[in-house]
């Protein structure tokens, strides 16, 4: 069925799993690399580690938030664990360059990852153009989805009005403050169909064919 989203003006996408299917593997290699540094930085054996690393994801949102309050981590160091990683798992994909040229409006990006890594990726899926902003985890002094602070951030930053916005992720959860502020939600991914939550307006595996057939405003 195709989407409404005619009320739409404003585009919020997360990054990491969304603007990529998860089935590129490169989210492993992204947490196989968290789980070096939580082992690293707390002496934790490698499976302690890795349960300590998703201890925090579910607590704070983030990983990086847990090492931040409870072993002093600084950030900066965290995050350049990844700025080597290889792209070669990213491949651009042109359908999903023109589902996201047809929007109209802003678009944003709001991903937890830091600048360096938004950019990187973005680069690499040839679609830095297309985007007016990338909302870093920094942008909101460190509060990631799905904290309200987070979404009270770039809504102030970019004067948002959340009646007016789409938000698509592939975290169910953090789409539910978005719905609570009047946004409408999209969850993206293998596993969207199956969800049931009442805060999800839309559900699609793939992006590109869900943007390429939603209904848009009328360009002025």
């Amino acid at each position: 069925m195709t989407a409404d989203l005619a009320h739409v003006d404003t585009w919020l996408f997360d990054l990491d799993n969304t603007l990529y299917p998860a089935e590129s593997g490169f989210m492993a290699e992204i947490t196989s690399r968290m789980t070096d540094f939580v082992q690293k930085a707390t002496g934790l054996p490698r499976d302690e580690a890795f349960a300590l690393q998703k201890a925090y994801l579910a607590e704070h949102g983030l990983t990086l938030k847990g090492m931040m309050l409870n072993h002093g981590v600084d950030p900066a160091e965290f995050h350049a664990i990844f700025h080597d990683m290889s792209l070669e798992a990213l491949a651009h994909d042109p359908d999903l360059l023109a589902g996201l040229a047809r929007l109209p409006g802003r678009r944003l990006i709001f991903t937890n990852a830091d600048d360096v890594h938004a950019r990187r990726v973005l680069a690499r899926l040839e679609l830095t153009g297309l985007f007016d902003d990338v909302f870093h985890i920094a942008s909101s002094g460190y509060e990631p989805k799905p904290s309200p602070r987070a979404f009270q951030a770039i809504g102030a930053a970019h004067a948002i009005d959340p009646v007016a916005t789409a938000f698509f992720e592939d975290s169910e959860r953090n789409l539910a403050p978005a719905a609570d502020l009047g946004m409408t939600t999209v969850l993206v991914g293998a596993w969207a169909p199956r969800s049931t939550a009442p805060f999800v307006h839309h559900r699609t595996e793939k992006l590109a064919p869900f943007l390429t057939g939603a209904r848009l405003r009328e360009a002025l």
